[in-house]
């Protein structure tokens, strides 16, 4: 039986490599990659995947498609698009989906092998979703993060600090992901504004933003004068305050903010 651990870099995916070698072994372990650039993937996590690796004792394999130094904004340049027909983001079909199903066609057999998946127990939709559109193409899924038995909770145990994306980020996604929402834009304004202002040409090329509220596009720049506004106010770029209480703070602050500076001023002539 072959197993084929989808291994992104990120630390549920490392989990799932060490828990599949623990119960299986490595002879027939793949730890299958799609190695995006380093401008939307950071060293960090490169670093991670390399350790864990090294750690198994399996090469890394990569799946990737063929012009290796294109990042998401230039595949959907290129096709003129940010999503497919069936409301699937491109960058998703073209850098990661379409060269997994290629190296599966070439390298592995329906009837002998398994994929393994990072989802864990609060992801139940992600699981049958994706065990549906697998198991309807013949292929079999497995998901260790809601096996009874687990060995491994975390890489550090073993010695291998998780890659330190992690202090603001709360996935090892593509910085600038196009399925994020604005809280994830945020940060990418505030701390990578080589990506924020690909993101801008990426939209002015396509003529589409990426994003839509209640059915309406909203394009980055929209979102410039209140994101500018936050940064001022201190409100932190991270994702590890939950979604609502974020914007509910920002939302506050920056009013307050807003009515103070309109406030008339109380020198005296």
């Amino acid at each position: 039986m072959q197993h084929i651990v989808c291994y992104s870099g990120g630390h549920s995916s490392a989990l799932v490599a060490l828990d599949v070698a623990h119960r299986y072994g490595t002879k027939n372990l793949v730890l299958l990659n799609h190695d995006m650039h380093f401008s939307v993937e950071h060293a960090d996590i490169k670093r991670f995947k390399r350790e864990v690796a090294g750690l198994l004792g399996v090469p890394i394999t990569f799946a990737n498609r063929r012009n290796a130094t294109q990042d998401q904004f230039d595949v959907c340049v290129e096709a003129g698009a940010f999503k497919v027909n069936n409301g699937q983001e491109l960058c998703t079909a073209r850098l990661k989906t379409e060269p997994f199903m290629e190296w599966l066609a070439a390298n592995a057999s329906q009837d002998d092998s398994t994929i393994y998946y990072g989802f864990d127990a609060n992801e139940q939709d992600r699981i049958q979703r994706r065990a549906g559109i697998m198991g309807a193409q013949g292929w079999k899924t497995d998901y260790p993060l809601i096996w009874m038995e687990r060995q491994h909770e975390s890489t550090e145990a073993l010695g291998i600090p998780r890659p330190c994306t992690y202090s603001v980020f709360k996935h090892g996604n593509c910085i600038g992901c196009l399925k994020a929402g604005w809280q994830h834009w945020y940060i990418v304004y505030c701390i990578r504004p080589d990506i924020w202002l690909k993101a801008k040409w990426a939209e002015d090329e396509i003529g589409h933003a990426i994003h839509w509220d209640d059915g309406q596009p909203v394009y980055l720049e929209d979102m410039e004068p209140k994101f500018a506004a936050m940064k001022a106010a201190g409100i932190p770029a991270t994702e590890h305050i939950p979604h609502q209480r974020f914007w509910a703070q920002a939302n506050k602050i920056v009013r307050i903010n807003a009515i103070q500076e309109s406030l008339p001023c109380e020198c005296t002539s």
